[in-house]
């Protein structure tokens, strides 16, 4: 499995921001997989360079619960 696919899939279920699919990603591979999140914003970078995921208005404050803002992903049609 390519972390690219993971993160697709992982997007396809729910969209998400990076740091949020390191966690999901780090959870569904029971920790043995440790991914770094700049791998994971390298590889949303690609990826919406090749037109797989949309950036989504960026989220502030309470809906991470750090008080930062994250920039959050969605699929797209043609990646699924």
């Amino acid at each position: 499995m390519s972390i690219r696919a993971a993160l697709l899939q992982l997007l396809d279920e729910s969209d998400a921001h990076g740091y949020q699919l390191k966690s999901e990603f780090e959870r569904r591979t029971g920790g043995v997989w440790p991914l770094n999140v700049g791998q994971v914003y390298t590889t949303l970078d690609r990826l919406r360079r090749d037109g797989l995921v949309d950036e989504l208005e960026p989220v502030t404050a309470g809906a991470a619960g750090d008080g930062r803002t994250h920039r959050r992903y969605t699929i797209t049609d043609p990646a699924r």
